[in-house]
């Protein structure tokens, strides 16, 4: 993958997984590297579980904060249905990086719906080079689960051609100070795990 300038990054999930600290950890990557950062932030119900989805642009000059149909050059799923859920923001030949949880949204929580058996392969047919991984183990292994977000951000970080001190230094930035060895210890195991 080429470097972040001109990036649209969709960061999806749910409350409380943390896309909002992630998103602010891509931006302050983004502006160490001197580009110009917009961040735009959409919640859904998002303290019960709902939606929660981040824009993320940079770039030499960024004038909307919201991307496009179809306009996302990276998407960032927390959660396999938000993946699914969001795959038409996805440029057609962007990436997506998704976390396997399953978290059941109230419809299938009171029994209306049921979660999809198939998502993985639908993803796939629409993204054939999508990235799938377990990163609520990885950030378990590393302290705390809540560490999700940085799983991915390591992730993300061993698929782009950005120095992999640079992710740590926005992390550093961007944690609360005692949080930061579980973040760095999380951020570790996505950068590894590919």
């Amino acid at each position: 993958m080429d470097k972040l300038n001109g990036k649209d990054v969709l960061i999806v999930g749910v409350g409380g997984q943390g896309t909002l600290l992630a998103s602010r950890i891509l931006g302050n990557l983004a502006q160490s590297l001197g580009y110009d950062v917009k961040l735009s932030e959409v919640h859904g119900m998002a303290q019960r579980g709902g939606s929660v989805v981040t824009h993320v642009r940079f770039g030499e000059k960024v004038y909307a904060p919201t991307i496009d149909e179809a306009g996302a050059d990276i998407i960032i799923a927390f959660e396999k249905l938000e993946a699914y859920r969001w795959i038409g923001k996805l440029k057609k030949d962007g990436k997506m990086f998704v976390n396997t949880q399953e978290i059941a949204p109230m419809p299938v929580i009171t029994g209306k719906m049921k979660y999809p058996d198939d998502i993985e392969e639908s993803i796939k047919q629409n993204v054939p080079g999508a990235v799938f991984v377990d990163a609520l183990s990885m950030a378990k292994e590393a302290g705390n689960a809540k560490a999700v977000n940085t799983v991915l951000i390591g992730v993300l970080a061993a698929s782009m051609d950005i120095d992999k001190q640079a992710f740590i230094d926005a992390i550093k930035e961007t944690v609360p100070e005692r949080f930061i060895d579980i973040n760095l210890a999380a951020f570790e195991k996505g950068y590894n795990s590919i």
